[in-house]
């Protein structure tokens, strides 16, 4: 169903289709899996600044510190007595948070050492900005492919709140214009909200469209990589055709799915315009991807840049230069609007209570973000010299890993649509 023309943009959803499936996705793959890509800086144990978090032991507590065996007492970990329902079930409720949403964060020694080592690189390297919260003592290294982002168990009131806070505080929408499909309320299909939407100018119409393509492309990770079988001799992760349909089917969400469908591909236009812009930054003969291996450094390097000029290539590019082109006062008061409205929903991560949703939350909107300041940056990276620092645009590393993998996660959701749409086609 989700075919031809996106909404503000010159582009249609088969060149997208043809051009990350064959071309781009490969690439962007290869370049994730290697030592810089893959290891993320991040707290989880941020408090959520917003609300009172009173996540259950499962998903709060357990999640990345499992609870210990020895402070569990005998008779509920060997069954041999019988106390409160409730007790058992808090129990339980641990074991399976921490089977499923656990983060795994280990690192062996030597990469330890290698991180220190390319952490020392960079600071001596150029004067980046320091990026949020990463010299905090609770911030770790993760091995984003030892913790992949897929089904964890985490949903129900916890995780409606979070998007719920998302779109309602953080959308530039009126309390008085309900979203299609809210849980609970009147709905009148959504007539009143696309009527909105169709009104507010198209900065405020794409932050919308932005959140929800992120929201789209979570959901279809997780329905592409969902628990299918979990006995003691293995876990089988796959694609759950039925969690995708509930979310996106036509006519099981009376007509959003599509919708949703589609600000993913918008979402798409936007962090790939980002990266075909960025491409000076990364072409200087001083940047390179540092973390002490030469040859495998210089290989990325052209791997990025390769990828980059694939970007660049691209025959249908979303042109930002519609944002904030109005008056200049104006513009630049929305401009910083949009910027607060963005960071604040990078705050509300810090609410996720399943950890390695937050992980991965964090990681998507820090990317996001990252592709947007790059957007916005435009007159600054025009300038940036041939050589020598480049001090009126920078992205420290922790940009430059979240902005590759959060596009690698948009990537990933557009190849597994086409799955999706072979393994419906096959059902018929």
């Amino acid at each position: 169903k989700v075919t031809g023309y996106l909404d503000d943009c010159t582009c249609d959803v088969e060149t997208i289709d043809a051009f990350n499936n064959y071309k781009l996705f490969p690439r962007l793959n290869q370049l994730l899996e290697s030592d810089y890509f893959r290891y993320y800086k991040v707290n989880l144990k941020k408090p959520c600044p917003f609300w009172d978090d009173s996540s259950h032991c499962g998903m709060r507590d357990c999640a990345v510190q499992p609870c210990p065996s020895d402070e569990v007492p005998d008779g509920i970990r060997s069954g041999s007595f019988k106390y409160s329902e409730e007790a058992n079930n808090h129990h339980e409720e641990c074991e399976e948070a921490e089977r499923l949403g656990a983060v795994d964060d280990s690192l062996s020694t030597a990469t330890r050492e290698a991180v220190l080592q390319w952490t020392r690189h960079d600071d001596s390297s150029e004067s980046f900005c320091e990026a949020d919260d990463i010299y905090s003592p609770d911030a770790e290294y993760v091995d984003l492919l030892l913790n992949p982002e897929r089904y964890t168990g985490y949903k129900g009131p916890d995780a409606w709140k979070i998007w719920n806070s998302i779109y309602e505080e953080n959308c530039f929408k009126p309390q008085n214009v309900k979203r299609p499909l809210a849980s609970g309320r009147g709905d009148d299909g959504g007539q009143t909200f696309y009527k909105w939407l169709k009104g507010v100018c198209v900065e405020k119409r794409a932050f919308y469209r932005l959140i929800s393509g992120l929201h789209a492309s979570i959901n279809i990770h997780l329905s592409a990589r969902y628990l299918l079988q979990d006995t003691w001799s293995e876990k089988r992760w796959g694609p759950n055709v039925t969690e995708f349909q509930q979310r996106f089917d036509e006519v099981l969400t009376r007509g959003e799915g599509p919708r949703r469908l589609k600000n993913l591909y918008f979402l798409y236009l936007i962090e790939l315009r980002a990266l075909s812009k960025v491409l000076p930054f990364f072409e200087r003969p001083g940047f390179q991807l540092y973390t002490g291996n030469e040859s495998q450094d210089a290989e990325m390097k052209d791997l990025l840049l390769e990828i980059l000029h694939l970007a660049k290539s691209f025959p249908l590019h979303f042109d930002e230069n519609s944002f904030f082109a109005g008056n200049k006062k104006e513009a630049a008061k929305l401009k910083e609007e949009f910027r607060l409205h963005f960071k604040n929903i990078s705050k509300i991560m810090d609410c996720v209570g399943c950890f390695k949703c937050r992980l991965w939350g964090k990681l998507q909107t820090q990317g996001l973000g990252t592709a947007l300041k790059i957007l916005f940056s435009e007159n600054l990276i025009e300038k940036i010299p041939e050589s020598g620092p480049s001090y009126g645009f920078q992205l420290t590393r922790q940009e430059i890993v979240a902005l590759f993998n959060a596009f690698g996660r948009v990537s990933t959701s557009v190849k597994e649509l086409e799955n999706f749409r072979n393994i419906l086609q096959n059902m018929r």
